[in-house]
């Protein structure tokens, strides 16, 4: 790859979603914002290898960008119903229609850029499309790139991400930010969709490889640039802070040989102490805004006592096991009774935790879920009913999708006398 194409694909990534923003306020349709903006893209592919990278690259791709919404309006039958939306008269104020135009691009981590995250993470659209949506147009990432991350054919990604936008245009989903308590109803979705992008690159579902740090850091910019768009609302900070602990420990999930290595056997020296200093202040700030407490501002505290333990055996287990009951109150989830179980077993012993893990064995909602039997297999061996554990190891090994996850349990039921 050229210097040029290096240039080109930098300056996307930074500049994409603004230009994308500013286009789709203009044009009413983000699948057409994105296409105009791809058009500025091509164009800077074909003339900076020649011309030489311009001085200032992003101001270079905002200005084509403006020309081809500014040409894509006047070709347009309906051009007069589009500058009515924009209360313009092209006939009578031409040059305030372009400004108009030149304000939406100009405008920078703004509105336009919070209406363009509500948008791709709509409600109306399915998990799997919002995600792709959100890293083509936030994160700047192409088809292939997408398919990579998730390991699906790029067929795949491409339909789900032309569907979207077809959905959007046929839906007529407005392109704005929601307010007061709509903005409260639909935040929900889109922190849904920027925490199912960290968590699979946390603990990535299938593949050979545990851990895919590149969709975690994508995760983070979004929940960063979230923080800032909405300062007052409490989840968002409580997202940033579980995030931002959480990676503060991928160095140490992985061994140097490449297997992965459980929370409690990790050497803490190799957490990411910038990380967690971040995470703590984004938690202080969650708590201190005062709203009532949500499930993502606990799970940070439950990982806050993690962070601030040198070791295991320092961790407050008692308080981890007072917040997961308040996230069992908040959200119910058979998941979170399980992770429950886990701190019982370090703060009451195992075999208080084996009768909480045993409650759940009938949950439908689990019946495909590795980690129960695994959590089974880990309070069994502590008992020193190892059979019964190898077993449990077995089939949460039959269960995961991730091979070097599959290994280590594998690996753990051999052990085993």
């Amino acid at each position: 790859m050229s210097a040029a194409h290096r240039a080109v694909d930098a300056v996307w990534r930074i500049e994409s979603a603004r230009i994308i923003a500013g286009l789709a306020r203009v044009v009413r349709d983000v699948g057409l914002a994105e296409e105009l903006a791809q058009d500025a893209l091509v164009a800077a592919l074909e003339q900076w290898p020649e011309s030489g990278v311009p001085d200032n690259p992003g101001a270079w791709l905002m200005l084509i960008a403006k020309r081809r919404a500014v040409d894509y309006l006047r070709r347009q039958e309906t051009l007069t119903r589009k500058v009515a939306e924009l209360g313009r008269d092209l006939t009578e104020h031409g040059e305030s229609f372009e400004a108009e135009v030149d304000a939406a691009l100009d405008d920078d981590i703004g509105d336009n850029l919070l209406s363009l995250v509500f948008t791709a993470c709509h409600p109306v659209l399915s998990p799997e499309a919002r995600v792709a949506l959100t890293l083509r147009l936030l994160g700047g990432l192409t088809t292939d790139e997408i398919a990579r991350a998730y390991l699906v054919p790029e067929t795949t990604v491409a339909q789900r991400i032309t569907r979207a936008k077809k959905t959007l245009a046929q839906k007529q989903i407005p392109f704005e930010t929601p307010r007061g308590a709509e903005l409260s109803d639909r935040l929900p979705s889109v922190l849904e969709v920027v925490y199912a992008i960290f968590n699979e690159g946390y603990a990535a579902t299938t593949g050979t490889s545990w851990i895919r740090p590149t969709l975690c850091e994508e995760a983070l910019r979004l929940g960063r640039i979230l923080a800032e768009l909405v300062p007052r609302e409490p989840e968002v900070h409580g997202l940033v802070s579980l995030m931002e602990i959480q990676a503060s420990r991928l160095r140490a999930r992985v061994g140097r040989d490449g297997k992965p290595v459980l929370l409690l056997d990790q050497n803490r020296a190799r957490w990411d102490r910038i990380l967690i200093q971040r995470g703590l202040t984004a938690l202080d700030r969650a708590f201190s805004i005062g709203e009532p407490v949500g499930p993502y501002t606990l799970q940070a505290a439950i990982a806050a006592c993690h962070a601030r333990a040198a070791t295991a055996e320092d961790t407050d287990w008692a308080q981890m096991v007072r917040l997961y009951e308040l996230l069992g109150e908040l959200a119910p989830s058979p998941v979170v009774d399980l992770n429950r179980a886990v701190a019982v077993s370090m703060a009451s012993g195992p075999e208080a935790a084996l009768k909480l893990v045993d409650a759940l064995a009938d949950e439908p909602t689990l019946a495909a879920y590795h980690l129960l039997p695994s959590v089974r297999g880990d309070l069994l061996v502590k008992l020193g009913r190892t059979a019964e554990a190898r077993a449990e190891f077995e089939r949460a090994a039959s269960l995961t999708r991730n091979e070097s996850e599959r290994v280590l349990l594998l690996e753990r039921a051999h052990s085993l006398p």
